[in-house]
């Protein structure tokens, strides 16, 4: 399937990407387009539109509680794995302003700000963040499993 947002991806627009790929559909195509072309390109390409307003996977409020688009997607595919709806949380962090804030948010941010600066696209952006994504989804997997037991130095 196509799948389309704005471009100059930062947490979001590469969140999604990574979430849709590993999760929703095994041979994806995204495609990143200036923000008011989104909704006409997704039609002329048949392709679902994402992080955008007017896009079904974009944010919400549910009881006056703000989601994003990650956490769009978890619904819509109806995604159950208690890592990926912990690791939607540190999304929601650094894409919106919870009031339960994780702390790992700021950082996932910071880091999606660096690499957006260093890639030449948004292609490119994907390529150097999934593994970070990886890494976080790993990391949330573990904290689930251990309850986060283990001593920092163990971890190294």
């Amino acid at each position: 399937m196509k799948w389309i947002t704005r471009e100059k991806a930062k947490v979001d627009r590469i969140a999604c990407p990574w979430l849709i790929t590993r999760f929703v559909d095994k041979n994806p195509e995204f495609l990143f387009v200036p923000a008011n072309e989104v909704m006409k390109v997704a039609v002329e390409q048949n392709a679902i539109p994402f992080d955008v307003p007017g896009a079904e996977l974009h944010h919400y409020k549910e009881n006056g509680y703000e989601y994003v688009s990650f956490d769009a997607v978890i619904r819509k595919h109806r995604l159950k794995d208690p890592a990926l709806l912990e690791f939607a949380k540190i999304v929601r962090s650094a894409d919106a302003e919870p009031p339960d804030s994780k702390a790992e948010g700021p950082g996932l941010e910071a880091a999606a700000l660096g690499f957006r600066m260093i890639a030449k696209d948004d292609y490119e952006n994907m390529k150097l963040q999934f593994p970070l994504y990886d890494a976080l989804y790993a990391y949330c997997k573990w904290k689930l499993e251990d309850g986060g037991k283990l001593e920092h130095s163990q971890t190294k």
